[in-house]
């Protein structure tokens, strides 16, 4: 990896703040050599909880909401605002945050409708597999018994998503913010029944006005609209730093530190944030609901967990 490699070269040239990937499995290794240098460490928008002082070291925070949080939104929004009594989970294992998402999702799902309304799991690799078709033979078996499919995968899955439902599965899909952008949406012609929890809406239909302001300001900066919602993630960020350093009057690593350990329900443009000195995740933060009908996305409001387990350390 030459993320390590790339996090001494910036902190060498001075930088008091290392932003790293957004993902637990690639950003660790840059974050790692960050943290050990003494730096102030932001991913972007790692959802997997290892993300942060006990996954990474103790200068380490996501702009995130947890998997945690996330996969227990998704089932009580799933339960609770659609009705949905039944379920099918597929699970792309290739990285860490499906994975999780999945196992929280689980978790919350079961409490909510009980463990017998999980009417089948199924698992792919989405870097290395190319084809579900045993997968969609199973679910085709029980489709008709199945609410809706939970789906943990994310964008580089429009060609697998894609082969669901061209073998005729027309179930409602289920996905988190890793399905987010508009990079992947040709792969699926005329996509409908999806519904995805994003951090925000690049089409010009958010229903927070800052939002979509900001994206109006993207657009004009960058000549293109943005390609997916977690632009505002590495702006929080940002912002989250700019306002922790003020506070502290310092850059000093430990003193920013304190800062942001205290943020409650801190609003930025990502919404209200909130860290601990051993959580440097959010687990409660709202995520926008949003349904793509023949290919076209409209937002149906923000909702967030009311129940979240807490990261098992």
């Amino acid at each position: 990896s030459i993320g390590p490699t790339a996090a001494s070269e910036v902190i060498s040239e001075g930088a008091e703040m290392v932003i790293v990937a957004c993902d637990y499995d690639f950003a660790a290794p840059a974050a790692m050599t960050a943290v050990g240098m003494g730096k102030i460490v932001f991913s972007t928008c790692a959802a997997d909880p290892k993300f942060g002082a006990q996954g990474i070291g103790p200068t380490a925070y996501t702009m995130s909401l947890a998997t945690n949080g996330q996969g227990a939104l998704l089932a009580e929004w799933a339960h609770g605002q659609k009705g949905w009594k039944t379920t099918y989970v597929m699970k792309d294992t290739a990285i860490e945050y499906t994975k999780s998402l999945c196992e929280h999702f689980e978790n919350r799902w079961t409490a909510l409708a009980g463990a017998d309304s999980i009417k089948g799991r199924d698992t792919w690799n989405g870097i290395n597999d190319n084809s579900i078709a045993g997968q969609i033979t199973r679910i085709k078996e029980v489709a008709g018994s199945v609410d809706f499919i939970m789906w943990c995968g994310f964008t580089n899955n429009g060609s697998v998503l894609r082969q669901l439902r061209s073998a005729g599965v027309d179930n409602p899909v289920l996905g988190s913010e890793a399905m987010d952008g508009s990079h992947w949406i040709d792969a699926v012609p005329d996509l409908s029944n999806f519904y995805v929890a994003v951090y925000a809406s690049i089409f010009g239909n958010d229903p927070d006005p800052k939002i979509q302001e900001f994206m109006k300001r993207f657009q004009e900066k960058f000549g293109e609209a943005a390609p997916m919602g977690h632009v505002i993630t590495g702006y929080s960020a940002v912002e989250a730093y700019a306002r922790a350093v003020e506070k502290a009057g310092t850059v000093e690593a430990d003193k920013v530190k304190a800062v942001l350990d205290s943020f409650t329900n801190e609003e930025l443009l990502i919404g209200p944030t909130s860290y601990e000195p051993d959580l440097h995740i959010n687990l409660k933060r709202p995520m926008l609901m949003m349904e793509m009908t023949n290919g076209k996305y409209t937002a149906i409001g923000r909702f967030s967990a009311e129940q979240v387990e807490r990261p098992k350390f």
